[in-house]
């Protein structure tokens, strides 16, 4: 998923886990966890912990926040596509993202908070959004590695989350899952046709971008397991279903194999396959970069939020409108 939110909480103060249960909590608390070790589904007006609810609300909005910001880095290339077909697949993509966020925002006001109240939260900051979208796209090549890596690791996140227990994310999950999987194959198509067809410098142009965008998709996946106190009590709710490091290492040995079709080189000269593991072993990853750009201090952190506010404030007259109208409609209804 485009969210690292359930890995960020310790950092951020996130909610304590520890509560003094009444008799009726206790039950029904008891009630709960015999669900989840049934692997049933919960629904919106299930009884659920206030932690778990917390929990999947701050995981949910922020994965929706991060769909809308990653609409940012991709628009800023619509007018500047080199054909027509490529314009109109990056419309289209930009389209299902922003599409992604309306039903992560239905999923999370299931659990009672507003979508005004949770992109107010996205303005002032107090919400974040995918630290990945925080990095600049410097050339059209970057706009093919987005999609081939970003949507490719966000599609190894996503995939699990179809099982969520939460039932509103995980239906959620099974129309975006579908729609990230043609963002990865346009990707992948975009950088094959310029490393097959194209010129030296386009052929580099791709180079540079794997190797600007390579580290920063590694850590979409969030902090390595042991690094990761909330990720155990993810995984026994349900929210979870596969630890961050085994996330990470099905991208790496999954992505070898694509990125020697392509005819790139991965940017980590210490990866090479480990027979004994049946897997990739891998560089280390710079872990005090990933915690820079979560805290607000990344290369477009300040121009990301700035354009979404002003995204929202330029939209307020439309907002404004379709309000006007449906309460219209409503009047004329009644008095019909």
């Amino acid at each position: 998923m485009y969210t690292q939110a359930m890995d960020t909480m310790a950092r951020e103060g996130g909610a304590k886990l520890e509560k003094v249960l009444s008799a009726d909590e206790q039950h029904l608390q008891e009630r709960f966890d015999a669900r989840i070790d049934a692997g049933d589904f919960i629904e919106a007006k299930d009884w659920m912990p206030d932690n778990y609810r917390k929990t999947l609300l701050r995981q949910i909005s922020q994965h929706a926040h991060s769909e809308i910001v990653g609409m940012l880095p991709e628009g800023n290339w619509i007018a500047r596509a080199p054909t027509l077909k490529r314009k109109a697949i990056l419309l289209a993509k930009v389209q299902d993202e922003g599409g992604h966020g309306l039903y992560l925002y239905a999923a999370a006001e299931t659990l009672g908070q507003s979508r005004d109240q949770m992109v107010e939260a996205l303005h002032s900051g107090k919400a974040k959004y995918s630290s990945i979208f925080n990095y600049p796209t410097l050339t059209w090549a970057d706009i093919g590695t987005v999609g081939w890596l970003v949507d490719g690791a966000a599609i190894m996140n996503q995939v699990p989350i179809c099982r969520c227990s939460y039932a509103p994310y995980a239906r959620a999950m099974i129309r975006i899952c579908r729609e990230e999987s043609f963002h990865q194959r346009q990707g992948f198509d975009s950088l094959l046709v310029m490393m097959k067809e194209g010129t030296d410098a386009q052929r580099a142009m791709v180079q540079d971008a794997v190797d600007r965008w390579w580290w920063p998709c590694l850590m979409m996946f969030g902090p390595p397991d042991d690094q990761s106190p909330n990720n155990a009590q993810g995984m026994r709710w349900g929210i979870k279903r596969v630890s961050n490091d085994t996330l990470r290492q099905k991208f790496i040995d999954a992505t070898v194999d694509q990125a020697k079709l392509l005819g790139v080189t991965l940017p980590d000269p210490d990866l090479k396959w480990n027979e004994e593991r049946q897997a990739h072993d891998f560089g280390t990853i710079d872990w005090s970069e990933f915690w820079r750009v979560v805290a607000g201090d990344g290369p477009n952190n300040r121009e990301r939020l700035a354009m979404r506010v002003k995204a929202w404030d330029d939209g307020a007259w439309v907002r404004e409108a379709a309000l006007a109208h449906a309460a219209k409609q409503s009047t004329q209804k009644e008095a019909a």
